[in-house]
């Protein structure tokens, strides 16, 4: 279902170089997450605890699935830190479908910090039994000689 990425550490470094501070307030670390096969379909389970429900963003395009959220920390003003170790602003995650899963049915709930994404598995990749046809019985085959 999912393609290895070879460029995500290469993007990493990248921002890191350019000053974008990877695990700072304003740049999350990443958005965990589990995915498993079950039956018919893959789940994928990302948690986002203190995101806003409303900023939770879930599509497909072109085979790529992309969670956005965001998450928002109080306002700093009149506020002496002792410790900031949770982290806001926006996470995202992309990942490459696989052409065996029917993009149109794809459903996402929002619960208790856990967003769970269900992808179906398409029909043409789903196990099939194939029927066996052959003659009932057995053929007379009528010779004629060449007279």
């Amino acid at each position: 279902m999912l393609r290895f990425d070879p460029f995500h550490d290469i993007d990493t470094v990248a921002r890191q170089l350019l000053g974008e501070n990877v695990g700072s307030a304003r740049a999350p670390r990443f958005m965990p997450m589990d995915l498993f096969k079950a039956g018919d379909h893959y789940v994928l389970n990302a948690d986002l605890p203190g995101v806003d429900p409303g900023s939770v963003d879930v599509s497909v395009d072109n085979g790529t699935l992309t969670l956005r959220a965001q998450r928002s920390l109080p306002s700093d003003e009149g506020v002496q830190w002792i410790a900031s170790e949770r982290f806001a602003g926006t996470y995202m995650r992309q990942l490459s479908l696989g052409d065996n899963v029917d993009t149109e049915k794809i459903s996402a709930t929002y619960n208790n910090g856990v967003l769970s994404v269900t992808i179906p598995v398409a029909e043409r990749a789903k196990p099939r039994r194939i029927e066996i046809s052959g003659h009932s019985g057995p053929k007379t085959i009528e010779a004629s000689t060449g007279d």
